[in-house]
């Protein structure tokens, strides 16, 4: 039951549908904004750092980790509160209050972020950064199923999807107002002036960020309009399941500090051999972490299969592959455009400066607002002609809307026009997937494997636009993950959802391990920009899994008598 400040909502006795609570629908939404201007930001804020600080790709990409951990470390907390505690801390604060709270803290990490500065130390930097993806973490848990209680459950699908959406509209300009802050211009700029520009610059960009958290905080705390949203739901015991996590988290972080102490020794002082030998100790390292998750989520499938006590939802082998899913999805996804600008820089790639790399950062990001609004379309009750008929506009429609809010930021956009057909591709691939939500990964997955096969293998305008491409395909990708997910889950289905997003964890490990597979590359090679291109066979590979998932879901549904043909709004509704 969700309780409001004054009253309950419930299902009216007439069983007719509950209307939308708009006015907090539309308070609710600019949430879902922040996270994805943070995250697509920081595209452009990793070559600002790499360059600023002096760093390597892996280096770099420790932006990612500090920013994608803190969401597995956060959900863990809730997990572990609810384990001990027997209640939801989400549910007991209410929707609204965890969004507040979320936002306060996002504050905080902003403030972090801002002292750092001041000291002038990358580290304190990645710590603010966890420090506002921890907040991110809390509204997101809240976020989500309060969008769904806002109106009729029927129609909740519709909601989120409208939340994803405006995502989408800031993963769009993210990127285009972080690289005009930092860099304070749209006009090219070279990675030795970004070295010299003053860190002020980021000082300003995250006193404004911290302001408009604020800002929103008030908003959502002052606002009649917004229910509370507590939860009397008590929370399913799996204690086996909180053990495995936190020694799950243990693992990781002992695999992390060797490669961070290996970070002592100055490069200089290193023969050739002895810098290879380093690069190929790290990627072991990270290898490790890599396999923690990986061999730990399938030793939990092993040991449940045999005895199902205290696993919780994770007995359910769907959740367990979809956790890896969701693992590899955000890991692709954040992968491929957090290297985008070191690949660019490359002359078989336009030898672009860093600065000029940010149309192709925030077109790679738009890509994911092309399909979600493509996917968006199937969320309200349309004739079918007009739903393929709006499919193929739809995605005409917002990449217009990319090209011109690029051209509006003063940037060239004549070499991306052509990109469009990758846009017709996907319009095709979502006519061929029907909706099906197994279906539709399976498209999507085996695309996205194409897509990085073709680029590893050329250069120029074709390997630019396979790689753009990612983008694409993991734009639909989230919902027919979640949905298989948690399909048949019953009274579990809250708990895998709060697993399920733990593994965000997986944009925090991916990217460095791409980036650490760059470097150790091209200490093996005499070919400027051989490593960051071929490691992109990574990014290759997590599709790959994702197409795996997409076909074994079918077989593990099939026999709990679930029709994993449903659309992805019927699975979740």
């Amino acid at each position: 039951m969700i309780a409001s400040q004054n009253d309950k909502i419930s299902m009216p006795s007439s069983g007719k549908l509950i209307p939308t609570n708009y006015g907090a629908l539309g308070t609710l939404v600019t949430v879902f904004f922040f996270w994805g201007f943070i995250a697509a930001g920081n595209s452009v804020f990793i070559p600002f750092c790499k360059h600023k600080f002096n760093l390597d790709q892996f280096q770099s990409q420790l932006v990612d980790t500090a920013f994608y951990f803190a969401y597995f470390i956060g959900a863990l907390f809730l997990f572990a509160y609810g384990a001990f505690g027997g209640k939801d801390l989400v549910a007991k604060w209410g929707y609204k209050k965890s969004i507040v709270y979320g936002l306060l803290f996002s504050a905080l990490g902003a403030a972090a972020m801002i002292l750092a500065v001041n000291l002038n130390t990358f580290a304190g930097m990645l710590v603010g950064l966890f420090i506002v993806a921890l907040g991110f973490s809390l509204q997101q848990t809240a976020a989500q199923p309060f969008a769904i209680t806002l109106g009729d459950p029927s129609t909740g699908t519709s909601r989120v999807t409208l939340g994803g959406a405006i995502n989408s509209f800031g993963t769009t300009i993210g990127p285009l107002v972080v690289a005009l802050a930092l860099f304070g211009t749209t006009a090219a700029i070279t990675d030795e002036k970004i070295a010299s520009l003053s860190l002020g610059k980021v000082i300003l960009l995250y006193s404004c960020v911290g302001g408009l958290f604020i800002a929103a905080a008030a908003l959502f705390f002052f606002s009649k309009k917004v229910p509370a949203g507590i939860s009397e739901e008590k929370t399913e015991k799996a204690n086996k399941a909180l053990y495995m996590l936190l020694i799950m988290t243990g693992l990781l972080i002992i695999m992390f500090v060797p490669i961070f102490n290996s970070y002592k020794t100055d490069p200089a002082l290193l023969s050739d051999v002895e810098k290879h030998d380093l690069e190929a100790y790290r990627m072991k390292w990270l290898i490790g972490a890599f396999l923690v998750i990986v061999v730990g989520l399938l030793s939990v499938n092993l040991s449940a299969k045999k005895n199902p006590d205290g696993w919780g939802a994770m007995k359910y082998p769907q959740l367990l592959l979809g956790m890896l899913g969701i693992f590899f999805y955000v890991g692709v996804e954040v992968s491929v455009g957090s290297n985008l600008s070191e690949l660019l820089k490359n002359d078989a790639f336009g030898g672009l400066q860093s600065s000029e790399a940010t149309p192709y950062v925030a077109m790679y990001w738009g890509s994911l607002m092309i399909g979600r609004w493509a996917g968006a379309v199937s969320a309200f009750g349309l004739s079918k002609n007009m739903r393929i008929l709006l499919q193929i506009l739809v995605p005409f429609l917002a990449f217009g809307i990319l090209l011109a809010v690029n051209s509006g930021f003063g940037y060239d956009m004549k070499p991306l026009y052509y990109y469009v057909v990758c846009v017709v591709i996907q319009i095709a691939a979502f006519y061929i997937s029907n909706d099906k939500p197994a279906r539709t990964l399976l498209i999507f997955s085996l695309l996205g494997v194409a897509a990085m096969v073709i680029g590893t293998q050329t250069t120029g305008t074709v390997a630019v636009y396979a790689f753009l491409s990612g983008g694409l395909c993991c734009s639909i990708m989230w919902p027919s993950i979640f949905s298989l997910s948690v399909a048949g889950l019953g009274k579990y289905t809250t708990q895998g959802a709060a697993f399920l997003i733990m593994m965000i964890l997986g944009g925090g490990i991916i990217p460095p391990i791409q980036g650490k597979f760059a470097d150790y590359l091209q200490a093996n090679s005499t070919v400027a920009g051989s490593g960051i291109h071929a490691s992109y066979w990574i990014p290759a590979i997590c599709f790959a899994y994702l197409a795996f998932f997409a076909f074994a879901v079918k077989g593990i549904l099939s026999k709990q008598g679930i029709n994993y043909d449903a659309t992805s709004e019927e699975t979740v509704s």
